[in-house]
């Protein structure tokens, strides 16, 4: 890795062995890429709180049989061009619907967005799941 830098960290051995714990059920192999993970997590996480420009998925699950339900969700998305990356539209059984719609932009417009969608009426379940932010990191 170009740019590695080395430093140490001092905790108490029962959180350093809940934390090795953890490491070895999500198959970490070393606490350095463990603790990278984290710092990264972390980093993104800011960037949602202070608004700046992020990625994310917002998951739908919804009655197609409710009436323009679909026009009114595909009409929000168009109306919303510059966030929406592309949609995922998965049919479940004859009366329900699950979309996936994959977003970029500042967090309020990401997040006035999936508001948007998640209060149509039909709307069943509706999440906006943070992925990242088009950081460096």
């Amino acid at each position: 890795m170009a740019g590695l830098v080395r430093f140490g960290v001092s905790m108490e051995g029962e959180l350093l062995a809940a934390f090795d714990e953890l490491l070895r059920k999500r198959g970490y192999r070393n606490r350095s890429e463990a603790l990278r993970d984290l710092v990264r997590e972390a980093l993104h996480a800011q960037a949602w709180e202070e608004g700046g420009e992020v990625l994310g998925v917002i998951v739908l699950l919804y009655e197609h049989t409710r009436r323009e339900l679909l026009a009114r969700l595909t009409e929000a998305q168009h109306h919303a061009q510059a966030q929406v990356l592309a949609s995922l539209h998965i049919h479940l059984d004859a009366d329900h619907c699950l979309e996936v719609i994959a977003v970029r932009g500042r967090a309020e417009a990401v997040r006035a967005l999936a508001d948007r969608l998640r209060a149509e009426k039909g709307v069943k379940l509706g999440r906006l799941c943070p992925a990242g932010t088009r950081g460096p990191f």
